[in-house]
């Protein structure tokens, strides 16, 4: 079994950043972090760059697809594979592919295909987003509203039992909906059989989403997007997403989403480490595409903006380095703060922080590389080593 060292580059653990620090790996998994002058001698070691960063790799909670691929339109364990290994090139070394609001066959279908992808563990596939169907058709968004349905106790048992099954591979399902249509009972056997819960794509009232906090659900779902807005008399989801301290905010920091102005006082609201990064990236992240195919309907690539011929806008066309990069540029964090909102923030939201996000002993080797200006330079996913 095979020691090696990574040396030369700054590290990030995930609390700060070391210099004249090894990282060394072991089996895929990390084994220390020690001092390059403490490595004993024999110790494989593979120099970096010396103007280079190494980081946690990034998780991303909602990639609906990349690299061409569209995980709707093929939900496939090898299209859920194919989507993780191009947005390798990007840092991410964990995602949850997401399936949108679709027909139930296929949505099934998505359930086989994350299950298989995350029985693979270098995959980078860690369980399945579902994004829909139980949402509000007044707040829909680019999804199908014909296929928006109620979450009653037929849909429960599927969902559990995937839930245990993922589980069982070492991934989540994460699950988004409107609280408005699901009561507290449903939203209590979802939590308690391992479904992580997000408000999202919701028109519901500010109390009913205080309520479905205390209810169990724990995340909100690219806030702000999908969600009527805040007003003098009716501050709905939104202002319940900054209130709630025990939730955490995913956000698309892509400057068309959501202003940047509306993020920074997110920022300063929030408690430490419950906003995190998402990219909700489409097909043609990764690729020159200049449009693809939702719902039957062509989807516009346009000035870094994903939409429908009416505007609507349908995913993101980013990733999460360069989100990262927008992070610090736009919303006043350091960069161990934007890299700790694509990384270990998104491994505690899913409850995987005891395997990813950080650098300590036991964890995967799941790590990114950068250099000075956030390119990604190479990947390590449980250990094996990309460069891009």
């Amino acid at each position: 079994m095979t020691t090696q060292a990574l040396l030369g580059a700054r590290l990030f653990t995930g609390e700060r950043q070391l210099d004249g620090h090894a990282l060394v790996l072991e089996a895929g998994r990390i084994v220390q972090v020690v001092p390059e002058r403490e490595l004993p001698a024999g110790l494989e070691a593979r120099r970096l760059p010396g103007d280079s960063l190494l980081a946690p790799g990034f998780i991303d909670l909602q990639v609906n697809g990349a690299g061409g691929v569209l995980f709707n339109e093929t939900p496939t364990a090898p299209a859920a594979r194919s989507i993780a290994s191009t947005l390798r090139r990007f840092g991410t070394t964990a995602l949850l592919p997401t399936f949108i609001t679709d027909d139930p066959e296929r949505t099934l279908q998505a359930h086989a295909a994350a299950l298989e992808a995350t029985t693979h563990p270098d995959s980078g596939v860690v369980g399945l987003h579902l994004e829909g169907p139980f949402i509000a058709p007044e707040r829909a968004g680019v999804h199908d509203w014909r296929f928006i349905r109620s979450l009653d106790d037929d849909a429960v048992g599927p969902l559990l039992a995937l839930a245990e099954r993922l589980g069982q591979a070492g991934g989540k399902l994460l699950l988004t909906l409107a609280p408005e249509h699901v009561e507290d009972a449903v939203l209590q056997r979802l939590v308690e059989g391992g479904v992580v819960l997000s408000v999202g794509h919701t028109a519901a009232s500010h109390e009913r989403t205080v309520q479905a906090v205390k209810a169990g659900v724990r995340g909100f779902t690219h806030l702000f997007n999908a969600m009527p807005p805040i007003t003098g008399r009716q501050p709905g989801p939104v202002l319940a997403g900054f209130e709630a301290d025990e939730a955490w905010c995913g956000v698309i920091a892509d400057g068309h989403h959501v202003h940047p102005a509306n993020l920074r006082l997110l920022l300063r609201t929030k408690p430490r480490g419950k906003v995190l990064l998402v990219t909700d990236a489409m097909p043609p992240v990764g690729t020159q595409a200049t449009s693809f195919t939702l719902y039957g309907q062509d989807i516009l690539r346009q000035d870094g903006r994903l939409v429908t011929c009416d505007g609507t806008l349908a995913g993101a066309d980013i990733d999460l380095a360069t989100a990262v990069g927008n992070a610090v540029r736009w919303l006043d964090v350091s960069l161990d703060e934007a890299l700790r909102m694509a990384s270990l923030y998104p491994a505690r939201a899913l409850g995987l922080e005891a395997t990813r996000g950080q650098f300590a002993p036991g964890l995967r080797a799941d790590l990114t590389l950068l250099d000075e200006e956030l390119s990604v330079l190479a990947t390590w996913v449980g250990g094996n080593e990309q460069w891009h």
